[in-house]
């Protein structure tokens, strides 16, 4: 099936129909998840577990993460025997400032190109299917994100990107997790709406744009989700 009618056919369905649309569609089993344990990540894996118990699960291991974040990641990943693959940077946090200094602070731009947006990039090529927790509501730059796009990484290998979350409000997000009890990353309870590496993230700026705690409020996207290309129709 076009991909493209595809995505017009997932618009209208439930995120657990149009996993299996997706599935029954593409018979590919090289699937993964990126995930930093957010609360959409962590519905998205529970999702995919029902169907592909060991479907991998990338997480971006920066070396800047919150101690929080780290000790949520390692107890869900006992408790839901999870298939974690860490994707590491080139260089470790030592050996980066020790060359560039601190880019989080002079340049953060570049420190999430080295330390997110490249290693995924290399990270997703062995796969055809790439899923996310994006959803529309979280940045005016996801406005106009569709449940399925196919996407062309950086060596010319095209692969879907499928965000069954897409057309969620946070309010669905956080009821669904609650009546499935999923835990949450602690700093939600903080007043955190949206958490990625602790020197970049701070409380929301704007109460009604869940982002505008990242970087300061100087950008909306650490580049993971742009630097991959949308394949137009």
């Amino acid at each position: 099936m076009d991909v493209d009618q595809l995505a017009l056919q997932l618009q209208n369905l439930t995120a657990e129909q149009a996993l299996e649309a997706l599935l029954a569609a593409n018979p590919s089993t090289r699937i993964c998840i990126t995930s930093s344990f957010q609360a959409e990540d962590m519905i998205v894996t529970a999702l995919l577990k029902k169907r592909i118990p060991d479907v991998p699960v990338l997480f971006l291991d920066t070396g800047y993460h919150f101690a929080q974040t780290y000790r949520y990641r390692d107890q869900m990943t006992r408790e839901w025997s999870l298939n974690l693959v860490n994707v590491l940077p080139g260089q470790t946090v030592a050996e980066q400032e020790s060359a560039f200094g601190i880019l989080y602070q002079s340049e953060p731009t570049r420190c999430c190109q080295l330390r997110k947006v490249e290693p995924l990039m290399r990270a997703l090529e062995p796969f055809d299917v790439w899923f996310t927790g994006l959803r529309r509501e979280q940045s005016p730059t996801r406005k106009n994100l569709r449940k399925l796009e196919l996407h062309r990484l950086p060596t010319g290998r095209n692969l879907w990107k499928v965000s069954l979350l897409a057309d969620w409000s946070w309010e669905q997000v956080w009821h669904y997790a609650t009546a499935n009890a999923i835990p949450h990353l602690p700093q939600y309870d903080e007043g955190y709406l949206s958490i990625g590496c602790q020197p970049c993230t701070t409380l929301p700026l704007d109460p009604n744009n869940p982002r505008s705690g990242r970087w300061g409020g100087t950008k909306l996207e650490c580049g993971i989700h742009t630097f991959s290309t949308q394949v137009p129709p």
